[in-house]
């Protein structure tokens, strides 16, 4: 492999990883056996630190290809929790309000998660790396703001049932650029008259690339190591 050329590396991004973190790693680890001091490398598109799955990594020229890659479809695998919200629309925060959910069937589910499928007006959530004037929201966020950030146009092309064990459901969604699952999530609560959050996320494909063929960070140097000849 080239990796100055440019190569796009699927790795795995653990739970409670930051995204950046893989960069770092991965970036520590070509330097030294490129013996360079600076590298050029990139992720096309954020995963939240509780999410896990398909990070696409660049590499040197290859890091030209980010806002390409950023604008593939992808594909996630959602846990929801009905009846309950949290600021971060997600477990990184905890519960703040509770709602009835003992009239939700599945029936109704399946009618509320239709309805979602196509371009959506979506309102990312605070906690989340969008920019106010300059500022990241989740810097707003944590000083104490509770303002709503300005809805965005996004793409959802499927969304799946997977599972229905109520109050918790698991969705598959395939949706394009943008789209943020948490938000998601709190809108299908809303749509069912009462709230949800997310409990678990799995970034499972980038355009071809699956979480199948993603490289474990931790092995990442010894897979490394087999690609580079001197």
């Amino acid at each position: 492999m080239d990796f100055v050329a440019g190569e796009v590396l699927a790795i795995y991004k653990p739970y409670t990883w930051t995204s950046f973190q893989i960069v770092n790693k991965v970036r520590y680890h070509l330097s030294r056996q490129l013996k360079v001091k600076r590298f050029k490398v990139g992720h096309a598109g954020t995963l939240d630190p509780l999410a896990t799955g398909v990070l696409l990594v660049c590499t040197g020229k290859a890091t030209k290809r980010i806002e390409e890659l950023q604008s593939h479809t992808k594909e996630y695998v959602a846990e929801m929790m009905l009846g309950a919200t949290t600021p971060s629309f997600d477990m990184e925060h905890p519960v703040n309000a509770t709602f009835p959910h003992e009239h939700i069937t599945e029936e109704m589910v399946k009618d509320v998660l239709g309805k979602f499928i196509g371009d959506i007006a979506q309102r990312p959530p605070l906690f989340s790396a969008c920019k106010v004037d300059g500022k990241r929201a989740y810097d707003l966020a944590r000083k104490g703001s509770d303002m709503e950030l300005a809805p965005k146009q996004v793409r959802i092309d499927e969304i799946e049932l997977l599972e229905c064990d109520l109050p918790r459901i698991k969705v598959r969604v395939v949706c394009g650029k943008g789209t943020y699952i948490r938000s998601l999530a709190r809108d299908i609560g809303e749509a069912l008259d009462s709230g949800a959050y997310l409990t678990s996320l799995t970034r499972t494909r980038v355009g071809e690339f699956k979480v199948e063929q993603c490289i474990d960070p931790e092995e990442f140097p010894a897979w490394l190591e087999k690609q580079i000849t001197v």
